[in-house]
């Protein structure tokens, strides 16, 4: 498959046209997204005008433009003022917003095109993208199995070729999972790295958005993108953005590495830990050492996690109450009724259940035993990782448990499927940085994908190591049948 960094090249060059690029890929999604459920919106005519805008600007002489031509799909909670932004949700069903997030203010300035709106979990809560109003997403590897959550309609757009590129968010490993599950490169940045503003919130002290790409190096060239300062984000970090494609070919040699044996306990497939562990002889062979590291209140994180991300869901998601916009009851007898009634049939199963356990976590008599406790356990586990970073560059793990599971087996077991994020979450409580990228496959051949986190705003050396990896192994090249 051409890659985004390839396309891109090509349109400045004059050698392919923007128009040309995205019929290619609006073509791809017409021959396969039926069967893979990916998108929920296909904007073609803007995408064919953005395209015609493209190429303008490239006959004018603008050839500064990084995603020149290269088609990209967002995850369908980032807002856009061109096609509905649903959160595959029915209570904001056909809701159109009045403006643009911020990354797509600067992917529409780097000449990107946006040729759809993907598939998710409702509001993004869920680890399967079968939490859906709007119906679930297949993984291309194997249409019977999951492609994991919730960014999971963003990860099967690029691990089919329907793009080269996709925007998804990550609150707990929403980008990182649904990457490994399809073989793909997801990248979560630093916390306050990415401007939130436009992204309909979940958990506000969590969420990031972030890239996936079929390569690091395409995800590098999207994250240089996307990241910067944007003053109408009260948590955006005024911080210079490096060249991360720069970086890419810097050799590895003497990097620290660090390993965890918490990751690598209970409850983590046989398959899974072998490819992984190869995975770091291959590091190793390329000059990096690896050290023993100690995280110990990772066996907290879990539990921390689904007490500050419902709590503060349940204060996000409080202005859905059937009279601003979204959603409205018919006939409802009085103002009460209006909300429970329109909040009854808007929410789906999933959002209501965590809406209720974090109301139930910042309720009187409660505060204390449960939300403010689990804001002093996520102090201690950001101070695990502050120490482990004092000797390690980087903290080498799984990125999910398992390879995909089949579609249906955990939707009666929210505990197991909650447990699918054992490994990612602890990154979105520390608010470091973390990549999942593709390390092998199973005896099934599912996609298997190895995790790397480090200190905040070490992207750059991150993608430098995904990259020596991945070009020394070449499990990108591989690609569903």
């Amino acid at each position: 498959m051409i890659t985004a960094t390839e396309i891109a090249k090509s349109v400045r060059s004059g050698s392919m046209s923007a128009r040309d690029a995205v019929q290619s890929s609006l073509s791809r999604i017409k021959e396969h997204d039926s069967s893979l459920g990916a998108f929920l919106f296909v904007c073609e005519d803007h995408a064919l005008e953005q395209a015609t805008q493209v190429d303008a600007q490239i006959r004018n002489g603008q050839t500064d433009l990084p995603l020149a031509g290269v088609p990209i799909a967002i995850k369908d909670n980032i807002c856009t003022d061109f096609a509905p932004t649903t959160c595959a949700s029915k209570i904001l069903n056909n809701f159109c917003p009045p403006y643009s997030a911020h990354v797509i203010e600067k992917l529409t300035h780097a000449g990107a095109i946006i040729v759809g709106k993907t598939n998710l979990d409702e509001f993004a809560m869920g680890s399967s993208t079968e939490n859906s109003a709007k119906g679930i997403t297949r993984n291309p590897w194997d249409r019977e199995r999951v492609p994991g959550g919730s960014s999971g309609g963003s990860a099967v757009s690029v691990a089919s070729g329907m793009t080269p590129l996709a925007l998804g968010s990550d609150t707990g490993g929403s980008i990182r999972q649904p990457a490994s599950l399809t073989g793909v490169v997801g990248i979560k940045p630093t916390y306050g790295c990415v401007s939130r503003y436009g992204l309909v919130a979940y958990g506000s002290s969590l969420d990031q958005i972030g890239p996936m790409a079929r390569t690091v190096e395409d995800a590098a060239l999207l994250l240089g993108t996307i990241v910067g300062h944007d003053a109408r984000d009260s948590t955006s970090v005024a911080k210079n953005a490096p060249d991360y494609v720069a970086n890419l070919s810097n050799p590895i040699a003497g990097k620290k590495i660090g390993i965890a044996r918490e990751y690598f306990g209970e409850g983590l497939d046989a398959q899974t830990r072998s490819a992984v562990e190869f995975a770091i002889e291959v590091l190793r062979g390329l000059g990096a050492e690896t050290v023993e590291i100690e995280l110990p209140h990772t066996k907290y994180a879990i539990a921390c996690y689904y007490l500050i991300a419902t709590a503060e869901a349940s204060s996000n998601l409080a202005r859905y109450d059937g009279v601003h916009y979204g959603h409205r009851s018919e006939n409802p007898r009085d103002i009460f009724e209006l909300y429970s009634a329109s909040r009854e049939e808007g929410f789906g199963r999933e959002v209501k259940r965590r809406l209720m356990l974090g109301t139930h976590a910042l309720s009187s008599g409660y505060y204390d035993a449960y939300y403010l406790r689990a804001m002093k356990v996520r102090t201690l586990l950001r101070k695990d990782f502050e120490k482990a970073f004092a000797n390690v560059d980087v903290i080498c793990s799984p990125t999910t448990p398992t390879t995909a599971f089949r579609i249906g087996e955990k939707t009666d077991d929210p505990l197991a499927m909650y447990l699918a994020d054992i490994y990612t979450i602890s990154a979105n409580l520390a608010g470091i940085p973390a990549m999942s990228v593709p390390c092998g496959f199973d005896s099934t051949d599912l996609p298997i994908g190895m995790q790397l986190m480090g200190p905040a705003f070490s992207e750059s050396n991150l993608i430098n190591i995904a990259h020596q990896y991945e070009i020394s192994s070449n499990h990108f090249e591989r690609v569903p049948g």
